[in-house]
C-alpha cells in the first residue's frame, strides 16, 4: 500500500465534515502498485447522495511546484483513464492546498491547462482543516 500524503488525514477529516462517507482507496488497473496515487499520495474514495468521487490529494511541498503540477497531472490522466474501465461511474478530483491554488493555479497557463484538462479541483484550507471551494 502506498504511503500516505502529507495532508490526507486533513482531507479525509474535511470530506466527512462535508457528509461524505471515506468508502475505499482505490486499486486500479490491475496494476499492482496503481492506487490512483502512482507515487506517494493518498487516494480517497468517497459517495454521498449516490454520487462517487475519488480524490488524488498532492501537497505541492516540493522544491518546483511546475514540476509537481507536471507529475500530478500525468497522475490525473492515468488515474481518470483506469477508473473509466474499472468504474466509470467515479468523478476524479485533484485536491490542493489553498495556498498552493492562490499562488500557481490562479497564472494564465495554468488556469488553461485545468480547463483543457478538465481537471475537477478540491482546494482545501490546511489551516481551519476544510474545504473552501470545489471546481468545476
Amino acid at each position: 500500500m502506498p504511503a500516505k500524503d502529507l495532508f490526507h488525514n486533513l482531507v479525509k477529516k474535511a470530506l466527512e465534515t462535508e457528509g461524505w462517507i471515506i468508502t475505499a482507496h482505490l486499486r486500479l488497473g490491475g496494476v499492482l502498485d496503481m492506487y490512483i496515487d502512482l507515487g506517494a499520495q493518498k487516494v480517497i474514495a468517497a459517495e454521498k447522495d449516490e454520487k462517487k468521487i475519488a480524490v488524488e490529494i498532492k501537497s505541492f511541498v516540493g522544491s518546483s511546484t511546475i514540476s509537481e503540477f507536471h507529475l500530478a497531472l500525468g497522475q490525473f490522466f492515468n488515474y481518470r483513464y483506469a477508473l473509466e474501465e474499472v468504474e466509470p461511474d467515479r468523478t476524479l478530483y485533484l485536491a490542493v492546498p489553498l495556498t498552493v491554488y492562490q499562488e500557481f493555479f490562479y497564472l494564465n497557463f495554468i488556469q488553461s491547462v485545468v480547463i483543457k484538462s478538465q481537471l475537477n479541483l478540491i482546494i482545501f484550507n490546511v489551516e481551519t482543516e476544510e474545504i473552501v471551494q470545489w471546481k468545476p
